[in-house]
C-alpha cells in the first residue's frame, strides 16, 4: 500500500524530523532503517512474551507478524517487551502478592517505553491475565490509535476422556488431601493438562479480559478467541498491523472508543459468559485511565439485568476453543444485540460502530456453547456485585453454575491465605461456616491475592457448596463455589472485615445482592476502639511502593489519578 502521512503532528516528529534529530535518525541508521522508513509513522508493538508460561510463549511470534501489517499499511513497526506474572505459578504463596501489581507495572512500563520513543500509535500483545487490563490500561492512557491482540488460549488437555484445565489440577490437589485421588492419578492428571501454548482455557481472567476487549471495541472482531495454536492467528496479527495505520489515518483513538456506553457493553459481557470476578477490578481501572467514573456498583449495575447466556467453565461445560468454534464473542454479542442489552452506537477499531460490525454475523442455531436471550442459561448474569453492613464499599460473587445464592453462618477467621490454606488441608473448616480471609486487600497484601489454591483444594475436598468464603483480597476466575472477593474497605483500611471476630453471623444474598455482619453498631464501635491496623513484611521494594499508592478496590485498584487530574494527553505533544 502506498500511502504517506503528515508526521508534523505525530509523536514520532520530536524523534524523525529536522536537522537538530540528527542523532536519533543515526540510531535508526545503525537498526537498518532508510530514509524512507524514517519518514513513515512509527508504530510501537508492544509483546508481553516470556518463556514464564505457554500463555506468553507465542506472543512475540505473533507481534512479530503484525510487523508485516503495520509495513504494509505504511508505518514502521518498532517491538518492544513488558513483563508478566503468571497467575496460575504465582498461585498459593507469596508469589501471588506480585500478580496485581504487575498490572500496573506493565502499564507503567509501556506509558514510558512509548513516551520516551514517541511512538505513534501501539499494537499490543498479552496472554497472562493482568497483562490484558495492563496493556488496554496504557493504551487509554497514551490516547494514541491503539489495537489490542490476545495471544490466544490453550487447547483442553484429555483425561479420563474428558477435557480438562488447570483448575482441574488445583481441585485435584484438594482430591489428594481429602483421600480421593492416589498421588499416581495426580501426577498423571499434571502431566496432561496443560498439553501446549496458550492461557487458561475455562472463562477465567485472560479469556473473560479477551472478550471485554472485543465488546469495549479495542480489538478486531473474532480475533481473540482462537486458540494460540491455531495458524489463523498470523492472519490476524497482519490484520491488526495494518488495521494500526488506518487508525492513524483516522486519528480514531482509544478514548473515542471506550466511552462510557462501551464499558456498560464489556460489563455486560462479562455478566453473559460468567466470567472473572476480576472484571470488576480492571474495568473501573480502564475507566479511570479515560477519565470515566466507572466503579464496582456501576459494572454490578450492568451485571444485574444480563442474563447468563455462554456455557463456559468453570461454571459451565465449555472451553474458549469451543467458543471459539461456536461464533466467537461476535455470535453471543449477536443475541444480546438483538434483545437490546448491548448500546450498538459505539465506535470500534474497525473504524465501524459495534452494531454495524454486528450486522455481518449470521446467528448460528447449530452451536451448544451460547444461548440464545430468550432460552437463557439463567435470567440474571453469572456474576453478581454485593453491598451491605460487612461491605460497605461493595464485594463480588461468581454465581455461574451455582445452585445455592444465600448463605448465612458463623465466621471462622484467617488473618492470612496461608493460614486458611493449612487449615482446609488439615480439614479443619466447618461446614456451614464463612470463612474470612482478611489482610489481603491492595493494601494491607500488599497486592491483593487471589485465593485459587484454597478455593480449589476446598471444592476437591466436596465443601465447594456447604461453606463459604469472603475476602478482602481476590478470587482467580477459575474459582468456583460461594466465593466473595473485593470486600471493601480492606481490613488494612479499618474496614468491617477487619472487626468479625469468630463467631459473628454473617448473612450473604446474592439473589438480592446483600452481605451483612449481624453485629449492632455499638459492638462494632467498641471493637473499631481497638483495632490495630495487620502490620504486613513488606517495608520496601515494588511491593512497599504500591501499597502507598494504591486506592480502593471499588475504583479499581489503581495507582494514580488518572485521566481527570492530566495536564495533557501524551497523543497530542
Amino acid at each position: 500500500m502506498t500511502r504517506t502521512f503528515d508526521k508534523s503532528k505525530l509523536p514520532s516528529r520530536h524523534v524523525s524530523v529536522g536537522p537538530e534529530r540528527a542523532p536519533q535518525r543515526s540510531y535508526y541508521y545503525a537498526m537498518g532503517m532508510t530514509e524512507e522508513d524514517i519518514a513513515k509513522p512509527f508504530v510501537g508493538i508492544a509483546s508481553a512474551g516470556n518463556d514464564s508460561a505457554p500463555c506468553n510463549t507465542l506472543l512475540d511470534s505473533q507481534a512479530d507478524m503484525a510487523r508485516q501489517g503495520v509495513i504494509e499499511g505504511g508505518g514502521t513497526p518498532r517491538r518492544f517487551n513488558t513483563i508478566t506474572v503468571t497467575d496460575g505459578i504465582a498461585m498459593g504463596h507469596q508469589g501471588m502478592k506480585s500478580s496485581l501489581v504487575s498490572r500496573e507495572v506493565i502499564a507503567d512500563s509501556v506509558e514510558v517505553s512509548v513516551r520516551g520513543h514517541c511512538y505513534d500509535a501501539v499494537v499490543a500483545y498479552a496472554g497472562c491475565d493482568k497483562s490484558l487490563p495492563g496493556m488496554m490500561m496504557a493504551m487509554l492512557r497514551l490516547n494514541v490509535p491503539s489495537i489490542f491482540v490476545y495471544g490466544g488460549s490453550i487447547l483442553p488437555g484429555r483425561f479420563h476422556d474428558e477435557d480438562v484445565t488447570v483448575v482441574d489440577v488445583f481441585e485435584a490437589v484438594g482430591q489428594h488431601s481429602a483421600g480421593n485421588c492416589p498421588l499416581q492419578e495426580l501426577i498423571e492428571l499434571e502431566k496432561v493438562a496443560c498439553p501446549g501454548h496458550g492461557a487458561c482455557g475455562g472463562q477465567f481472567t485472560a479469556n473473560t479480559m479477551a472478550c471485554v476487549a472485543e465488546a469495549i471495541g479495542l480489538s478486531l472482531p473474532n480475533s481473540n478467541m482462537a486458540p494460540a495454536p491455531y495458524e489463523t492467528r498470523d492472519a490476524m496479527a497482519v490484520a491488526a498491523g495494518r488495521q494500526v495505520m488506518d487508525l492513524i489515518e483516522l486519528n480514531l483513538r482509544p478514548r473515542d472508543i471506550c466511552t462510557r456506553e462501551a464499558f456498560v457493553n464489556a460489563a455486560r459481557i462479562v455478566a453473559a459468559t460468567g466470567g472473572s470476578t476480576n472484571a470488576a477490578l480492571h474495568l473501573p481501572a480502564m475507566a479511570s485511565e479515560a477519565g470515566i467514573d466507572f466503579d464496582l456498583f456501576d459494572v454490578a449495575e450492568a451485571f444485574k439485568s444480563t442474563p447468563y447466556l455462554a456455557d463456559l467453565k468453570p461454571g459451565g461445560k465449555y472451553v474458549a476453543r469451543d467458543m471459539h468454534d461456536a461464533g466467537g464473542v461476535y455470535m453471543l454479542m449477536k443475541t444480546m444485540m438483538e434483545n437490546d442489552l448491548l448500546n450498538g452506537d459505539c465506535i470500534t477499531v474497525t473504524g465501524k460502530t459495534l452494531g454495524e460490525n454486528i450486522e455481518e454475523i449470521t446467528w448460528n442455531s447449530d452451536q451448544k456453547v451460547i444461548y440464545d436471550v430468550k432460552n437463557a442459561i439463567t435470567e440474571t448474569g453469572g456474576v453478581v456485585g454485593l453491598k451491605g453492613s460487612l461491605a460497605p464499599e461493595g464485594a463480588i460473587v461468581k454465581v455461574a453454575g451455582m445452585a445455592r445464592l444465600q448463605f448465612r453462618g458463623p465466621a471462622q477467621i484467617f488473618e492470612c491465605e496461608e493460614d486458611a490454606f493449612a487449615a482446609v488441608e488439615q480439614r479443619q473448616i466447618k461446614e456451614g461456616s464463612v470463612v474470612v480471609i482478611r489482610n489481603e486487600g491492595p493494601k494491607g497484601g500488599p497486592g491483593m491475592r487471589e485465593m485459587l489454591a484454597t478455593t480449589a483444594a476446598l471444592y476437591g475436598q466436596g465443601m465447594g457448596e456447604k461453606v463459604a468464603l469472603i475476602t478482602d483480597g481476590r478470587f482467580s476466575g477459575a474459582t468456583r463455589g460461594f466465593c466473595i472477593g473485593h470486600v471493601g474497605p480492606e481490613a488494612a483500611d479499618g474496614g468491617p472485615i477487619g472487626l468479625v471476630e469468630e463467631g459473628d453471623i454473617i448473612n450473604i444474598d446474592a439473589k438480592s445482592g446483600v452481605i451483612d455482619l449481624e453485629v449492632d453498631e455499638k459492638t462494632l464501635e467498641e471493637r473499631r476502639s481497638h483495632f490495630k491496623p495487620h502490620v504486613n513484611d513488606y517495608g520496601s521494594g515494588a511491593l512497599w511502593r504500591y501499597a502507598q499508592n494504591v486506592g480502593p478496590a471499588y475504583k479499581g485498584a489503581v495507582t494514580h489519578p488518572g485521566a481527570k487530574a492530566e495536564k495533557h494527553v501524551y497523543a497530542d505533544i
